[in-house]
């Protein structure tokens, strides 16, 4: 009995370091880009959210005004992008 008390409680342990460390959360915002910041890589919607845009991704190719939606995870307190919709 002692045994399996000793395994359940390992258990136990481990499952709640693993849900404490989960390192992001993946989430969706809709909006109007209000700004577009080329050399910080982040666009601003006009609810006043901030996203940083993928490495990769080309900046220019956005343009302020244009309706999108994003979704993006939150690593290390900033949001970044995942994926992105735009509407034309």
């Amino acid at each position: 009995m002692r045994l399996v008390t000793q395994i359940f409680s390992a258990l136990v342990i481990a499952a709640t370091l693993g849900l404490s460390t989960a390192p992001s959360m993946a989430a969706d915002d809709e909006g109007t880009i209000k700004r577009i910041d080329t050399e910080a890589q982040t666009i601003t919607l006009d609810n006043g959210n901030t996203y940083k845009l993928p490495g990769e991704f080309n900046a220019e190719a956005l343009t302020e005004g244009a309706d999108v939606i994003v979704a993006y995870e939150t690593v290390d307190g900033t949001k970044q992008i995942t994926d992105i919709v735009i509407y034309e």
